[in-house]
């Protein structure tokens, strides 16, 4: 398992990313994390929605009720230019996370 801290470090770019792929609603969000990590990161919903309603919130992701096929109604989310934008940052920013540490796990010990 994935540290909750980690995990809910890398919430924004993880949801948004999703989203780009087209609109959702939690419970498959939830489903669609647990499936892409192998199920090494899981959130719940109480995890989830407070994001999500901060996400669009922040105009990054927007949302609307749909109701199909005689079943109950579901909030999708879906992604903004903002948030699109927003994403390209995130992904910049752990890129560069990775390389510094990258550098520092291929670092060979200093013999002192």
């Amino acid at each position: 398992m994935i540290s909750k801290n980690l995990t809910a470090a890398s919430t924004k770019p993880i949801i948004l990313g999703i989203l780009k792929q087209g609109n959702s609603y939690g419970y498959l969000i939830i489903k669609k994390i647990k499936e892409i990590s192998g199920g090494k990161m899981e959130y719940s919903d109480g995890m989830l929605y407070p994001v999500l309603h901060r996400l669009e919130k922040e105009g990054l992701i927007k949302s609307n009720w749909s109701m199909e096929d005689d079943t109950r109604p579901r909030k999708y989310y879906e992604i903004t230019e903002a948030g699109k934008q927003s994403l390209l940052e995130e992904k910049q920013q752990w890129q560069q996370v990775n390389a510094v540490l990258d550098q520092l796990w291929n670092l060979k010990p200093s013999t002192n």
